[in-house]
């Protein structure tokens, strides 16, 4: 991704529907300068991979993923994803998206252990990370506030030994 893309998140970050199950940094982000400060310092992250999400047919920047938290020595890291654009979501793009990080973080850069939190209401993501082959690992009480409730997130993982490319 590079740094003018940040003018995709304008929109994305500025819908609620769009970042409920996202990052708590985005709740706060409420003007494009702040959202293209945040780009900045996400791609500047030297313990994150962030790669865009882009449609093949006309190269549209259609959300991002990745892996952050990296550890050299634990083999391991955390798995995001943001589907901006709405039109493409219930479409099998997570899924795919999900399958082509984890090749990257368990082939490139040799990881064991590639780990994410997803809201217990966010269905669509469950369905996704298990269709990857993700494996419920805990569950983290009352841990994400969204419309003045409190949700638990669901820790899922996968290890190395369980990936199927």
């Amino acid at each position: 991704m590079q740094l003018e893309e940040s003018v995709c998140f304008y929109p994305w970050i500025g819908d609620p529907k769009v970042i409920h199950y996202s990052l708590s940094a985005f709740q706060n982000l409420k003007t494009p300068a702040q959202i293209d400060h945040w780009f900045a310092a996400t791609l500047r992250d030297e313990k994150s991979i962030n790669l865009g999400i882009y449609l093949q047919e006309t190269n549209a920047l259609i959300g991002y993923a990745g892996l952050s938290n990296l550890s050299a020595t634990n083999q391991s890291g955390e798995y995001f994803i943001l589907i901006g654009e709405k039109a493409y979501w219930g479409k099998g793009v997570g899924t795919a998206v999900t399958k082509e990080v984890l090749t990257l973080g368990f082939t490139t850069h040799h990881l064991n252990r590639i780990m994410l939190t997803v809201s217990e209401s966010n269905v669509g993501g469950l369905k996704a990370y298990t269709k990857a082959g993700f494996v419920v690992e805990g569950r983290l009480r009352a841990a994400c506030f969204r419309n003045g409730l409190f949700h638990d997130k669901i820790v899922m993982s996968i290890l190395k030994a369980e990936w199927q490319q």
